[in-house]
């Protein structure tokens, strides 16, 4: 990975690509190269929609080795939800393919003079861009079935579906996973409106002929992997329960624990929610059969194998198994507890191009505003589909929860900084409120996930229905977060390396090995803090100020059932989370 792919499409005469080094940004990858390069390169008071943004598509530090969970890559931009900056995270094949051909990021500058669309072929010989407006309007797995006609189906595709053409603010980009679907996607902070605005509907990486990256020291490499992927297989979290529920697994802990957001938080528990549990889910799909049922990975190298594949009732291929945060978004927050209709859902969500979360949580404050009635599932997924059609309602549904709360009239929205929070209720879990809060993303569990120490007692324990230790926590977690994302490495490792120091060290010895450095665990601390800087300025520089670190008032009013509490930490308390 030692080039960086460039792509003007606003050039005379249509995209031009060029390739150069690393030069300012030489040892970064992952988060840490794409909020690099946007804090540099953007203005961070242009419009996110404009020429002057630039979206940059950057795999791991260890992405395209044989190092287990690498596989994941990073999407950064300025969000045109937030306002701010934004690094969206994925699984699939792009980030291993993308590495393996020696590209460190892509970015995509400019903006097409005409309303044109382009596919991008990349390969071992070089970058061919094509205009293309037979693909106008696709949904992603259309798309992608003539990609594969075209390229064949050893490619990986990363693509942009309706919700991305039209610029709504809830659209994601989608990334194909090892069976050529597109099912993983970098889902938060409307990255895809971004990819629109570049004409870019689909970019194709063909790696055929290239190798594994190699690492400096291949025998110190291969044993850290394999210390790692033991720290792994031992851990009950990412070796058993993931594995054999996927996340979904949260549903009954975090249902029981009281801080399951349901009917658009106004409740902290979902009296149905066994009947959209992991262990439910599972069961269905271990029943109905079919090939990578109930365990499967999002990329290759993937020990974890959080995944599923869900078929409908015909047996017939739906949709990969939704995910916790899908299966709330769709479920419990919109009252909703059939499976088959929440896949459905998830379904849409991928072949339009939208945010689980932010579709989700969109349709709850909808339904709260009397659009649909909660519960009503056949509502909901008629109401997914006007975003698709681009009817009038669905381009404000596509713009996500905050503008459809504005526009109907509610008062309760779930939202930070715009974008809507995921499926932890931040009176129930009191820790990931503070990352809700002070996250440079807005609404983001998976910037400082401190559910695992709130819930699960991973690293530790913090009561969470206390304010107490919440804000060093949360810190502690958004730095951590914040190098781990530009490993390439998976966040679920996360749940391991807490917990068990030798996994951690195994990490930093796989990095080291790989690069022949010699990196402690205080360095990997010091990446994530400067990522966090370079992030939070520019957000100042976008007009953010510690008030937009704040949760919306009725979180502090409303007390949640069954606790009866409300979001305890103070503002002066919150403003202490970036005092590093």
């Amino acid at each position: 990975m030692d080039k960086i792919l460039r792509i003007n499409v606003g050039s005379d005469g249509g995209p031009a690509a060029k390739t150069e080094t690393h030069g300012d940004y030489d040892g970064l990858a992952g988060r840490a190269l794409t909020s690099s390069i946007i804090g540099k390169e953007v203005p961070a008071s242009c419009h996110p929609l404009s020429g002057e943004n630039k979206l940059v598509i950057a795999p791991g530090m260890l992405s395209g080795t044989t190092g287990a969970m690498s596989g994941r890559i990073s999407v950064g931009c300025k969000s045109p939800l937030t306002g701010g900056i934004k690094e969206s995270n994925s699984g699939g094949q792009g980030a291993q393919v993308l590495a393996r051909l020696g590209y460190a990021a892509i970015v995509l500058e400019g903006k097409p003079k005409a309303e044109t669309l382009y596919k991008v072929f990349i390969n071992k010989d070089g970058v061919k861009i094509t205009e293309d407006n037979s693909l106008g309007m696709l949904g992603n797995y259309d798309l992608v079935e003539k990609m594969k006609a075209e390229y064949g189906d050893k490619v990986a595709c990363i693509s942009i579906g309706p919700a991305g053409e039209m610029k709504l603010s809830a659209a994601s980009i989608a990334f194909t996973d090892m069976e050529m679907r597109p099912t993983r996607h970098a889902g938060r902070g409307g990255v895809g409106a971004v990819m629109g605005t570049k004409g870019v509907k689909v970019i194709v990486l063909d790696d055929a002929g290239m190798g594994m990256r190699q690492p400096k020291d291949p025998d110190k490499f291969k044993a850290a992997n394999k210390k790692f992927v033991q720290g792994l297989r031992k851990h009950p979290v990412t070796g058993e329960g993931l594995p054999a529920y996927g996340t979904n697994v949260l549903t009954n802990v975090v249902n029981e624990a009281g801080g399951y957001p349901t009917k658009n938080f106004m409740w902290g528990r979902f009296d149905t929610c066994s009947k959209i549990s992991g262990e439910t889910v599972a069961a269905l799909e271990n029943e109905r059969g079919g090939d990578g049922s109930a365990t499967h990975g999002c990329h290759r190298g993937c020990v974890i194998r959080c995944s599923g594949t869900f078929y409908n009732k015909d047996g017939q291929f739906l949709t990969k198994q939704p995910e916790y945060e899908t299966v709330w978004a769709h479920g419990g927050n919109c009252g909703i507890d059939d499976i088959d209709a929440i896949a459905m859902l998830d379904r849409l969500d991928d072949d339009y191009g939208v945010d689980t979360i932010e579709m989700g949580a969109t349709i709850g404050v909808a339904m709260e505003a009397g659009v649909a009635e909660f519960g009503d599932a056949e509502a909901a997924i008629n109401l997914v589909k006007e975003v698709g059609q681009g009817t009038p309602l669905g381009r404000i549904l596509g713009n996500g929860a905050d503008v459809t709360g504005k526009v109907f009239g509610v008062e309760r929205i779930p939202t930070v900084k715009g974008q809507a929070m995921p499926a932890y209720d931040p009176r129930g879990v009191q820790g990931i409120g503070v990352t809700y809060a002070t996250s440079t993303m807005g609404a983001d569990h998976t910037a400082g996930y401190a559910v695992a120490t709130n819930l699960l007692g991973v690293g530790g324990t913090v009561d969470p229905l206390s304010a107490e230790g919440q804000v060093e926590l949360s810190r502690n977690l958004q730095i951590a977060t914040a190098a781990i994302d530009s490993t390439g490495m998976c966040l679920f490792i996360a749940f391991a390396i807490m917990d068990q120091e030798e996994t951690f060290q195994a990490l930093i010895d796989m990095i080291n090995a790989f690069y022949g450095l010699s990196l402690t665990a205080d360095d990997v601390v010091e990446l994530g803090k400067k990522v966090l800087r370079v992030e939070r300025d520019f957000n100042a520089r976008a007009g953010f100020t510690k008030e937009d670190d704040r949760l919306p008032d009725y979180f502090k009013n409303e007390e949640l059932p069954p606790h009866n509490i409300t979001f305890k930490v103070t503002d002066a308390d919150m403003d202490q989370v970036f005092n590093f």
